[in-house]
């Protein structure tokens, strides 16, 4: 798509710019996002789905691709951003949802996968091969991980070509973080090395040329590989640039590829803007800001608890967790405490495995009594201050209503704000 590759020739060419990349499926995230590209004039907006929210058998969140296509475009249409200006991803694509078969009918439905995101209008892919399937040995060989990424891309080339449109743009690479954050304490993280990272570039060159896809290699714009970031339940490692120096010029003389920063959720804002500096140029965010909407949603029940009569209370917070309880198998193999640790993890977890909990049913009617609640007897602004100051700060200055669902909006928007703000090009050129 142009908008990337013309991101990519612009960073190349010495300004530090970047673009980040927002991983979620929830409504209010997607509206914080919309509003805050809209607010400030973003002439891209990037939002992906992985092949486990969305796939042909409707992943976690119950949708297709074309599905979450329309729901993210609608709520883009109800937030005054021009559809335009919202570039589709799909992240991690690949037979990861099936891996519990063997190889060929997983790449086969992979092949269906990818398809059914290319018809759909994703544009930017990211082909994924590095799992191994029920009769893979383990770890896969990067030839095989090359020749699967090179199979799916050859889909992807097809289906534009059927249906028209802007050229697809690709990201290659493995070198990933578990989805989500580690689920164990973490060691210190090994950044990729410089050799690592240009022998997947070459593999996967390789590959492409001798299967007729020599066309597309200029449209790989980004290798993933590990800058030394991730996050556990309770904490983060930071990004270090200094242990990221040869890693960083590794690229020097790939022409058209950047690097792509997966798990940069809770990093500072200025880890974010020397990632972007070291050729990060594509920052990927999913539980940081899924994380920032729990914070609201548990500031608003504070709210709801402190105003509201406890007879018309909606209990959301006590509604959620209870819920989370009986119905573990999103968080089971990954929070291992017990007890009031376990009851922390449930609510706090920087993997914010509650995410997946927003959905149910109980959750959601709760949620819709407390927000009805703050609208039918709106807390004294003190009150509001005191919880969401930042979110009621920002409404008052933009002259913007305060309800519960803008407070959420702009709550989130903020942590987008530092992801903007470190994807702003220098005013200066950078030089390697």
């Amino acid at each position: 798509m142009k908008a990337m590759l013309d991101l990519v020739a612009r960073h190349k060419s010495g300004s530090a710019c970047g673009i980040y990349s927002v991983c979620s499926a929830h409504p209010l995230v997607l509206r914080a996002a919309c509003v805050h590209a809209r607010t400030k004039g973003l002439e891209t907006l990037l939002i992906e789905a992985t092949c486990n929210q969305v796939n042909q058998d409707g992943g976690y969140t119950g949708m297709t691709p074309a599905a979450f296509r329309d729901f993210v475009l609608a709520i883009a249409r109800d937030a005054g951003l021009p559809q335009e200006r919202v570039l589709l991803g799909g992240d991690h694509l690949g037979p990861n949802p099936w891996i519990h078969l063997p190889a060929e009918e997983a790449m086969a439905r992979a092949e269906v996968l990818i398809d059914q995101y290319v018809a759909a209008g994703f544009r930017k892919i990211h082909a994924d091969c590095s799992m191994s399937c029920a009769d893979d040995p383990t770890p896969l060989p990067e030839d095989v991980i090359a020749r699967r990424a090179a199979r799916l891309i050859r889909v992807a080339e097809a289906a534009q070509a059927r249906i028209g449109g802007e050229p697809c743009v690709y990201v290659v690479g493995t070198e990933v973080p578990v989805p989500g954050g580690a689920a164990e304490d973490l060691p210190e993280l090994e950044v990729t090395t410089p050799q690592a990272a240009v022998a997947t570039l070459e593999a996967h060159r390789r590959v492409f040329e001798e299967q007729g896809l020599a066309d597309a290699w200029p449209r790989v714009i980004a290798v993933v590989v590990q800058p030394g970031v991730e996050f556990d339940h309770h904490k983060v490692i930071d990004y270090d640039r200094a242990k990221a120096v040869a890693l960083s010029a590794a690229l020097d003389d790939q022409p058209h590829v950047v690097f792509e920063a997966h798990s940069t959720d809770y990093q500072t804002p200025t880890a974010l803007k020397a990632l972007v500096q070291d050729h990060f140029a594509i920052l990927k965010v999913g539980p940081g800001v899924t994380f920032a909407l729990r914070e609201a949603l548990w500031a608003l029940d504070a709210i709801e608890r402190e105003w509201i009569d406890p007879a018309r209370a909606s209990g959301f917070r006590g509604v959620a967790i209870q819920r989370m309880e009986a119905e573990p198998r999103n968080w089971a193999k990954y929070y291992h405490a017990t007890g009031d640790a376990l009851r922390f993890d449930l609510q706090y977890s920087l993997s914010d495995r509650i995410r997946y909990y927003w959905p149910d049913p109980e959750i959601a009617a709760a949620q819709e009594v407390m927000f009805a609640n703050l609208m039918d007897s709106p807390p004294p602004m003190a009150l509001v201050s005191q919880y969401l100051s930042q979110a009621h700060g920002a409404l008052r200055d933009a002259g913007l209503p305060v309800t519960p669902a803008s407070l959420v909006v702009a709550h989130v928007g903020a942590t987008l704000e530092t992801y903007r703000a470190a994807c702003e090009p220098d005013l200066e050129p950078i030089h390697d």
